[in-house]
């Protein structure tokens, strides 16, 4: 029986486990990071646009502060976010874009003096102030007022990725690559590590540790287009859902990015439409300003997504053999804008579509993008049922997003929940809560027991097909559980998954039997974990019956908060049931800094709760107030929400800005 010791165990080699694994060494700690892929290759480098932190820094974000990136937050999470976790989010996320300049983010600067953007399709010049130059600059993003989304030209996320894996090299971090977390142990509602296969040799390896975190990124691959890498199957989603304890939470809550480009679906970065890029239809018109006068095409990724693909209902979409498709232009951007600030957009296009996109016009349609469910968290990334079981970045719902994620918002939310779910694990472990009290036995226990599972799939003859049952479940999901959704295909998506769920006890590996480095063999343990996620999906959409951020039901247009301002909490208690179990968790008004409002998209189809007009009534009472006191913007937001309580002390402190020191 091999048996690794450790700390802390982190799953999952991206921005938010790297993250959460220099900080818990830099307190002190040991810490493994598991990897199906070197840290470098992880899914995080795919993010191009920007970070989001509101330093204000740029004449363009002026005016912006911690204020105003809750309120846009929250917004774009369509009331659906845990409010305090924002406040502790924005609160904290211009200090982590200092922190990764620190240590080596080369993010572009604020130069003096005039410069043309193109702003509404109109080249502008924007004068910038002599006291910024040389600081962090921003592009304009989708549903913020200001420009407040932090790049290095459109791969930000891999200059982040770079450099915090540089940090976790120098902190010693140990990573170990090329292996596969296929269960977590647990016992008595505590987990204690997880059993892990190295994808080489096929062992599998028992790994013990006092906190675990799942940091494995979304589980777009259970559509059949996403923007996603392929190692994005939610299977960290699925072993916590496999313990019968761990539960997860809106996993309805599937956004649509709008500019992916066809028919492969990688991600053009919203970086494109920040700058200046429009979207047209098949007649080369621009048409967003039809249906959001205001914002156009930086309205928020699942309002866009949807007007597209309205529009092409209307027979407005470019005809292809790949299906219709709609246009994004940035050639009014120049040759010298694209090959500088879009790069990365510029190589995607030449080398996947063969055209040079400041010539020709980008052919895009949304697609699968992000998942803002995942496992449920208290605030401090704990499992609120499973202790010594923490997640961050979008594996978990920490619940920062709510139904709807702001672009830059995602990457932004890895370094934060990552630096600061590093602190509360800390804390956790140097108390006599983590103590490890489980036998060796039941580590044995839980190595046979998947040890078994493996030796049954090879031995199986006579079997289904992991690759048929995996394509069947990607294309439900992609046909029925997509941007617009009603409940007739719904239940139709429901019922057959359940089947393929029934059918994937019964896989076999076909190709090799091989033990060691063999596909066929992952992917046939792998599918049914993924089925297992995508039927909490599914099922999640057909119980709500409401409209809400990137989940819209034709046949329930409206915004609910009457009876569906709730999170979905979804567990699987019992191996042998073939639907997960549902609950919800009440979102209580009545402690909001920011209660229910109108997004400002369309018509407002808004079904108020009757608590909102009192807890607006309250707010504004207590502005007032205050105000007339002479409180400071600070002492207002703490009388109406306190959460610096929450936030480890050396996080606590004011952050500065040009014209508001501290």
């Amino acid at each position: 029986m091999n048996i690794i010791y450790t700390d802390v165990l982190i799953i999952g080699g991206g921005l938010a486990g790297l993250r959460v694994a220099t900080g818990v060494k830099e307190r002190g700690h040991d810490a493994i990071v598991l990897t199906l892929v070197p840290p470098k290759r992880s899914h995080s480098a795919a993010a191009q646009g920007g970070m989001q932190a509101s330093l204000a820094n740029s004449k363009m974000g002026e005016g912006d502060n911690e204020d105003v990136h809750f309120s846009d937050t929250i917004k774009g999470s369509d009331w659906g976010a845990d409010q305090v976790v924002a406040r502790m989010f924005t609160h904290c996320a211009p200090k982590a874009i200092r922190e990764l300049a620190y240590w080596g983010v080369p993010w572009t600067r604020v130069k003096k003096g005039d410069r043309t953007a193109i702003i509404n399709a109109k080249k502008v010049t924007i004068t910038e102030k002599e006291e910024a130059h040389g600081l962090i600059t921003a592009r304009d993003f989708g549903g913020t007022k200001k420009w407040r989304t932090c790049y290095t030209s459109d791969g930000t996320g891999h200059s982040m990725l770079y450099a915090m894996d540089n940090k976790a090299q120098e902190d010693k971090v140990e990573i170990h690559e090329r292996l596969e977390a296929i269960a977590l142990i647990h016992d008595n509602g505590h987990c204690y590590g997880a059993i892990a296969r190295n994808l080489m040799t096929g062992e599998l390896v028992a790994y013990v540790a006092k906190a675990t975190t799942i940091a494995t990124g979304g589980y777009g691959r259970i559509y059949s287009v996403s923007t996603n890498a392929i190692i994005c199957q939610g299977i960290g989603q699925a072993i916590a859902l496999e313990t019968g304890v761990a539960t997860l939470g809106n996993m309805e809550a599937i956004q649509f990015h709008p500019t992916a480009i066809v028919p492969v679906g990688i991600l053009t970065t919203e970086g494109c439409r920040g700058d200046g890029g429009v979207l047209r239809d098949v007649d080369g018109y621009r048409f967003m300003p039809d249906y959001e006068p205001e914002k156009k095409e930086l309205a928020s990724r699942d309002v866009v997504s949807r007007r597209m693909t309205e529009h092409m209902r209307k027979g407005k979409g470019v005809k292809s053999r790949y299906g219709d498709h709609l246009w994004l232009d940035i050639t009014i951007l120049g040759r010298e804008h694209i090959e500088k600030n879009l790069r990365e957009v510029k190589e995607i296009c030449e080398n996947f579509l063969g055209i040079d996109p400041a010539e020709e016009w980008i052919p895009v349609r949304p697609t699968q993008h992000y998942s803002m469910g995942g496992i449920r968290t208290k605030y401090t990334g704990e499992s609120q049922t499973l202790k010594g079981l923490y997640s961050c970045g979008e594996a978990a719902c920490w619940d920062l997003h709510g139904f709807n994620r702001l672009g830059g918002n995602s990457v932004s939310e890895t370094v934060v929940s990552g630096m600061l779910v590093a602190e509360y694990i800390s804390d956790f472990i140097e108390s006599d809560a983590s103590d490890i009290a489980i036998h060796s036995t039941k580590i044995e226990y839980f190595l046979d027991r998947e040890q078994k599972k493996i030796d049954e799939l090879l031995a199986r003859e006579n079997g289904e097909d992991a690759y048929e049952l995996r394509r069947a479940m990607e294309q439900i999901m992609m046909d029925k559980v997509g941007i617009f959704r009603n409940g007739k295909d719904l239940h139709v998506a429901v019922e057959e998954l359940e089947k393929l769920y029934k059918r994937s006890k019964n896989i076999e590996v076909f190709r090799s039997k091989s033990r060691a480095a063999n596909p066929a063999l992952e992917n046939a343990y792998r599918t049914q974990k993924m089925i297992k996620i995508a039927l909490c999906v599914a099922y999640g959409a057909l119980l709500r019956t409401e409209s809400r951020g990137a989940h819209s039901r034709e046949d329930y247009p409206e915004r609910d908060d009457e009876k569906w301002l709730k999170r979905t909490i979804t567990s699987w208690p019992n191996e042998n049931q073939t639907l997960p179990t549902v609950t919800y968790e009440h979102i209580d008004i009545s402690a909001m800094e920011m209660p229910p409002g109108f997004r400002g998209y369309g018509k407002d189809l808004t079904k108020h709760n009757p608590i909102t007009p009192v807890r607006v009534e309250q707010v504004e009472k207590i502005k007032a107030k205050l105000e007339k006191e002479g409180k400071d913007r600070f002492a207002i937001q703490e009388a109406l929400m306190p959460f610096k309580e929450k936030l480890p002390k050396k996080y606590q402190g004011r952050n500065e800005r040009l014209g508001e020191n501290v």
